[in-house]
């Protein structure tokens, strides 16, 4: 057994049409990270989860890693979009998770906004003409955001991030999305899928509630943080800016801007020393 230490890890990168996205803690088949160095260096992340269990505690034992962490910047709005539960099972892929998250507003050009919700609730058959006649954008809701705002997105809420948004996105280990309108752009010459069935069937057609907590992952913002990673859950610490040096059991890595460390079950004292803010996610 390889001796317990912080784990660096090199994103796997989408560019899809209107941005970029960076997604710094995968297994997911569709995009997983990568051990950037040490003693697994070049170890595919999903298979040192399937491989060292042991590395990310109790509470991910006997099931798909729970979580995914992003970096997303939208250079265009994304689409309306819409993702499902767990309980959804009629329209998820075969081994799928359903898809909670939120975002931590890293930077917001001035006038940018996010679609969150409804305006006002409306019936199935509304949400369903609206898109049908090309008038969704007539019944969402759109609320200004700045940096340093939080949003917690149940699965079943109608969303996008809007142009000129960059964010951190902590989320269920899903890549499922079900597009509702994409403002007539073509990609390669040809509209882009909608998914219009499968978002009838799981969306909520309800204003947007805030909500702070979420059963499948905690994740919050934080200064220079220290504490102690026990046998129950890894933690993850993804730097949102500056940098500094991460230190535990009179080790010393030194941690910078978008960089991911993953901090293996059974660490234990860690602390972050310099002018770094942080995201910590754990399970």
């Amino acid at each position: 057994m390889q001796p317990i230490c912080p784990i660096k890890l090199t994103p796997h990168v989408v560019t899809p049409i209107w941005g970029r996205e960076t997604w710094v803690l995968s297994t997911h088949a569709n995009g997983s990270c990568t051990v950037a160095g040490g003693a697994y260096a070049g170890v595919d992340f999903a298979q040192l989860y399937r491989e060292q269990p042991v590395l990310f505690g109790a509470a991910c034992a006997g099931r798909d890693f729970p979580v995914l962490v992003k970096f997303i910047h939208a250079r265009d709005d994304l689409s309306i979009q819409v993702h499902p539960r767990d309980s959804d099972s009629h329209v998820l892929a075969p081994g799928e998770a359903g898809k909670t998250e939120c975002w931590f507003i890293l930077h917001a050009e001035p006038g940018a906004k996010l679609v969150m919700g409804f305006a006002q609730q409306i019936t199935p058959e509304q949400f369903a003409q609206s898109i049908e006649d090309g008038m969704l954008m007539n019944h969402v809701a759109q609320l200004p955001v700045q940096a340093g705002d939080f949003f917690h997105i149940p699965a079943g809420t109608l969303h996008a991030i809007g142009a000129g948004i960059t964010l951190a996105e902590v989320q269920q280990n899903s890549d499922t999305t079900y597009r509702v309108f994409d403002y007539g752009r073509l990609q390669n010459g040809q509209p882009r899928e909608l998914h219009v069935a499968q978002a009838k069937a799981v969306t909520d057609l309800i204003p947007y509630a805030a909500e702070r907590s979420d059963e499948h992952f905690t994740a919050r913002r934080v200064v220079n943080p220290s504490g102690t990673v026990g046998a129950d859950s890894f933690v993850s610490l993804v730097v949102l800016r500056g940098e500094g040096v991460l230190t535990w059991g009179g080790e010393a890595l030194p941690i910078a801007e978008g960089e991911s460390i993953f901090l293996p079950a059974g660490l234990g004292d860690y602390a972050v020393q310099g002018d770094c803010e942080i995201l910590l996610t754990h399970v």
